[in-house]
């Protein structure tokens, strides 16, 4: 008897000290990691959230980019490190949707089971972008430049099994164009040689093509999205220009590693959901080519199942493989 009321003591102190910290949550700076290069549309949709959340918590949020390994690298880091809510993860639904069908094997963490969902952040389309000095103005005249070299024009993605590959090649299936992939670890690091001309397109949010598209040096051929943007609304969608149906929205979502208190993951998920629901959310994201997209923690998982299902498919029809 009396160990059993020895343990049940300990397994009190145990969860009153549980509830305590997460009470005090976040006593200490949080580090969010981004599996990305800097300086594409997760650097900006991450550090609008980030920073509501420093600000309404009087901590610092930290934003570590961990680029690389497909976003194997960023991704694994979170996924063992400790549940506390002291180390998050930000990233796309590549991340959670289409990766782990991409390898031979299986990756180093099971996103279902190694990750707390938190919730959404933003939505947005891809859109369709060429060097200037590419001779299309259309996605039926890129198409046609791209049958009459086949093999010829080529694609930069910001990496293998990203939602890029795996759009562009939905795209190439319905069109039939012979184009080579060129990967890249991020947006930024491909911007130099799609300026140049040295790749022929790219899918991108707006982040990184914006200044090159005012500046004269991108043209925007087309959007993934059902609808045209708000950004750019001159800009036709894909699904116009004979490729009826093409739907693809990109996505942000926040994780912690799994096994973090439940009560530190609805405290942050509240807070998340208070500021985007905001217009001042809404104004601000929409500067950035996004939607503002809140969601409880149920939700977001419940995408990724549904996600899970359709690009598992898309991937074997498409046979990508991380190169």
């Amino acid at each position: 008897m009396r160990l059993i009321l020895r343990w049940a003591v300990f397994a009190i102190a145990a969860l009153l000290s549980a509830s305590a910290q997460a009470q005090a949550y976040p006593s200490k700076p949080v580090r969010v990691i981004i599996p990305y290069a800097t300086g594409g549309g997760s650097d900006a949709a991450a550090r609008l959230v980030t920073n509501h959340l420093a600000q309404a918590f009087g901590q610092t949020f930290v934003i570590d980019p961990r680029p690389g390994g497909n976003t194997v690298i960023g991704t694994e880091a979170v996924a063992k490190a400790q549940p506390d809510g002291y180390t998050l993860l930000f990233t796309g639904g590549s991340t959670m949707s289409i990766q782990p069908f991409m390898f031979s094997g299986p990756p180093p963490y099971e996103v279902l089971r190694d990750f707390a969902h938190i919730g959404m952040v933003s939505r947005f389309p891809f859109f369709l972008a060429v060097p200037a000095s590419l001779p299309a103005n259309s996605l039926q005249e890129l198409v046609a430049l791209a049958k009459a070299s086949p093999g010829r024009l080529s694609y930069a993605s910001n990496g293998s099994g990203s939602m890029v590959h795996l759009s562009m090649e939905m795209i190439k299936q319905a069109t039939g164009m012979d184009l080579i992939h060129v990967p890249y670890k991020g947006f930024s690091p491909a911007m130099p040689d799609l300026l140049s001309g040295r790749v022929s397109m790219i899918l991108a949010d707006v982040a990184p093509i914006a200044q090159h598209v005012r500046a004269g040096n991108l043209k925007v051929l087309g959007t993934t999205s059902a609808q045209r943007s708000n950004y750019w609304p001159q800009v036709p969608t894909i699904a116009e220009q004979g490729i009826p149906g093409f739907d693809i929205e990109i996505w942000f979502g926040l994780y912690a590693p799994a096994k973090t208190p439940e009560d530190i993951i609805l405290k942050l998920n509240a807070e998340m959901k208070k500021y985007l629901s905001s217009p001042e959310a809404k104004e601000a994201y929409a500067k950035i080519g996004m939607d503002n997209a809140p969601s409880s923690p149920e939700e977001l998982r419940a995408r990724i199942v549904a996600e899970q299902k359709v690009f598992g498919k898309a991937v074997k029809d498409a046979n990508l493989k991380v190169e």
